[in-house]
């Protein structure tokens, strides 16, 4: 059997693997319900049990991936949804529930986490060689782009083996968002999307299923949040930011890359900022913001409280945990400005 034949069954089974998600309240107790990005799952999980402690409010979240959370969100199954790229106007459009307010919450960075035992040292990436692995270009790990930014550092002669989502995925959107804003191939190509046509590799499902796929298979690379590269203790690259620096993923560099974008957001905002490539020598590229997303036209009263009084505590008390789990916090003026926005949320009579 040939190494890629084995790497490719290899993937396959550990694609299959069940997904864990956070644990959730029982079906009798639940106040709210909620579904999508993974992303923020581990910051999420622990919001939920600490303001179930605090208040009494428990939450269910099921971490499906930020496509199931639109989806569910839209066919009103879920009081909330969750994402890592933001809806587009057709999506909003088509949302049973009418329009959709965009919730920031915190902000995370994509990690390109990789399995090389031989380099003691963070690997150097930049967008056009990561580009070029995506898209099956560069197929060894001692290719003379990645070589050309890893001066001094022998690389093994290994085959460079790509796993990605399998769900419709914020993280696949930020990764392609970041591909896209800088290579031409890939954005007339593949482009940017929470489910995309991969050129090549494998997925699973979840961070957590591409973190599984990484750890298991030497010479795999993929992305993944940061919290997830960090607890399966997977190295990750220092990525070439717009000013020229490579750059850790890191709450500092997250937080050096929002930064710039929003020093002065208008009060008139939708908060669908992109904020990948952003300006700055210490800014990390592939860094986002993630989004709870309501209607803001509710027909529940007790749970529009409800749901409100949360996400209000989730941008006041709730930042204060986001650096224990590797999120960076909000920009104290913009979670200020957002709980204002929260003021649109009204209760209206349900339609017949």
């Amino acid at each position: 059997m040939t190494r890629s034949r084995l790497a490719t069954i290899l993937l396959a089974a550990i694609a299959a693997l069940p997904v864990a998600h956070p644990k959730v309240a029982r079906a009798q107790d639940v106040d709210l319900t909620g579904a999508g990005a993974t992303f923020p799952a581990l910051i999420y999980d622990k919001w939920f049990r600490d303001y179930a402690q605090k208040t009494g409010v428990h939450i269910n979240y099921q971490a499906i991936g930020s496509g199931g959370g639109v989806r569910q969100l839209s066919e009103e199954t879920v009081d909330f949804g969750a994402s890592d790229g933001p809806m587009t106007d057709d999506e909003m459009a088509k949302a049973k529930g009418g329009r959709v307010l965009h919730v920031p919450t915190v902000i995370g960075a994509v990690a390109i986490a990789y399995n090389l035992p031989e380099l003691k040292e963070p690997l150097k990436l930049d967008g056009a060689t990561l580009a070029g692995i995506y898209l099956g270009h560069i197929t060894k790990w001692n290719d003379g782009h990645i070589a050309s930014l890893n001066p001094g550092v022998t690389l093994p002669n290994k085959n460079i083996l790509v796993a990605h989502r399998s769900d419709g995925s914020g993280t696949t959107y930020i990764f392609t968002d970041y591909l896209s804003s800088l290579n031409k191939e890939w954005a007339v190509g593949p482009g940017r999307g929470k489910d995309i046509s991969w050129p090549l590799g494998l997925g699973g499902k979840g961070n957590e299923g591409v973190a599984g796929q990484i750890r298991q298979l030497p010479g795999a690379i993929g992305y993944i949040e940061l919290a997830y590269a960090k607890q399966n203790k997977l190295p990750y690259a220092a990525m070439k930011n717009a000013s020229g620096n490579f750059v850790l993923p890191s709450i500092e560099s997250a937080t050096a890359a929002a930064a710039s974008k929003t020093a002065k957001l208008s009060p008139k905002t939708d908060y669908r900022l992109s904020i990948v490539n952003a300006p700055g020598a210490d800014s990390y590229p592939i860094t986002s913001f993630t989004w709870i997303l309501v209607y803001q036209n509710q027909t529940d009263a007790e749970k529009s409280r409800k749901l409100v009084d949360f996400l209000k505590w989730a941008l006041t008390d709730g930042q204060q945990s986001a650096g224990t789990l590797d999120y960076a916090p909000l920009p104290g003026d913009m979670a200020a400005q957002v709980i204002k926005r929260l003021n649109d949320i009204k209760v209206v009579a349900a339609s017949r």
